[in-house]
């Protein structure tokens, strides 16, 4: 009768199993905290962001501007989308804990601490505005600074908490990154560069209370009044038609400040389109019938796009 015997796994190293299974386990480690970390940031929020200030830099140069240049606004913008949000987040970890679709964000889920993300947010803060101050110009920097300062001492701390004109009011942080792009290669604002920014302005309304609505029994449950969770749905219907209406016409008051049919017949084309899924979202809530608020959600996203591309376009041909 033969026995066969186990012969332990080959370890050419002569390493203990324990200690060579450390190595994966480690590394799955360290990408998890970096994947933490970036998470904080909010990286598709820095995206829509930079998708307007792009094509602003191009209008206020009339053409392609100098590749550092481009290089530095988007790295510093970046940073400093970045580091709004990570303080957001700081900020917010107590409310976050409190809503399904914030609980898995990196703070409520104890995967970064608290301390960890506030020295985090600091650190790209300061690191965004002397990146715009050292390669920039001191109003592009200053304008950094004030949207980080405002997104995060005055609407998350205040506004977000204690009025449902929180969006409205919220809304100059977002479209900031139009004036920074503008101010990074002018030093200067132009009406042009204001009235882009009052397209961005007015946009983040009939964009966010889609999500507010979806997210409306998240938002009551943390205390936050949000239009749709204070208001009536004619007051809500009435504020997303308002507003998607005053974006699209500020876009088409944009056409004259220097842009061509380049940009004014896709604008025309997608503010139509946008205009038509706000009625159609806002007819189904009167009615009572069920609304699919991602919809235009997601739409305005894309009409937003559409624009600030059509403004590059007109740039450069």
């Amino acid at each position: 009768m033969s026995m066969i015997t186990e012969r332990p796994a080959s370890n050419p190293a002569g390493q203990h199993p324990a200690r060579a299974a450390q190595g994966p386990v480690a590394r799955r480690h360290v990408r998890a905290v970096l994947s933490a970390y970036v998470a904080l940031t909010k990286p598709r929020i820095v995206e829509l962001l930079l998708v307007t200030t792009v094509p602003a830099m191009m209008l206020a140069e009339g053409g392609l501007p100098s590749l550092w240049l481009m290089a530095i606004v988007l790295i510093g913008g970046s940073l400093a989308a970045g580091a709004a949000s990570v303080l957001n987040c700081y900020i917010d970890r107590d409310i976050d804990q409190l809503m399904r679709r914030t609980k898995r964000r990196p703070l409520p889920a104890h995967t970064v601490s608290p301390r960890s993300a506030l020295i985090f947010g600091l650190v790209l803060a300061v690191v965004s505005v002397a990146l715009m101050a050292a390669f920039t110009n001191l109003l592009a920097a200053g304008l950094t600074l004030a949207a980080i300062a405002y997104y995060d001492l005055v609407y998350t701390l205040w506004l977000k908490r204690s009025t449902p004109a929180n969006t409205f009011w919220g809304g100059a942080c977002g479209a900031a990154p139009v004036l920074i792009g503008w101010a990074a290669v002018t030093g200067s604002l132009a009406p042009a560069a204001w009235g882009l920014f009052a397209v961005v302005f007015f946009w983040q309304m009939p964009h966010f209370y889609p999500l507010a609505m979806k997210y409306k029994d998240d938002y009551a449950r943390a205390g936050i009044p949000m239009l749709p969770v204070v208001a009536s749905v004619r007051r809500v219907n009435a504020e997303i038609l308002i507003f998607a209406w005053l974006t699209v016409l500020t876009s088409l008051a944009v056409w004259p400040l220097g842009l061509s049919a380049i940009y004014g017949v896709p604008t025309l084309v997608v503010g139509a389109i946008f205009i038509v899924e706000a009625h159609r979202l806002c007819r189904r809530a009167t009615r009572g019938e069920a609304v699919k608020p991602m919809r235009l959600f997601h739409w305005s996203t894309t009409y937003l796009t559409i624009v600030f591309v059509a403004v590059a376009l007109d740039a450069l041909i």
